[in-house]
């Protein structure tokens, strides 16, 4: 009888992804809260990945501190408390 083995790839989050996307320049002439708004989400999108991909996979366990220390460990500036907020509603709907 053959017997399966289960394998888990764990995923470093201090590296970048080994395919770049290609950036666009932001559309001119948007009010500034417009940009203010897209660059919180750009950044929660990538708080909420990065803790995921940790095994952080409930809202409840995405506390302001955990959240910002993944910051910290990723590279990039602290989030404030609405971004924050932000990326414990992408995880629970991700789930």
């Amino acid at each position: 009888m053959a017997v399966a083995t289960i394998t888990t790839k764990l995923f470093d989050i201090t590296q970048p992804a080994a395919k770049s996307v290609q950036r666009k320049p932001l559309p001119a002439g948007q009010p500034r809260e417009w940009y203010e708004t897209h660059n919180r989400r750009l950044k929660a999108m990538r708080l909420a990945i990065a803790l995921l991909d940790s095994g952080v996979y409930h809202p409840a366990n995405a506390n302001n501190r955990r959240i910002r220390s993944t910051a910290a460990l990723i590279g990039i500036h602290p989030p404030s408390d609405t971004t924050c907020r932000m990326v414990r509603a992408l995880i629970r709907y991700g789930r």
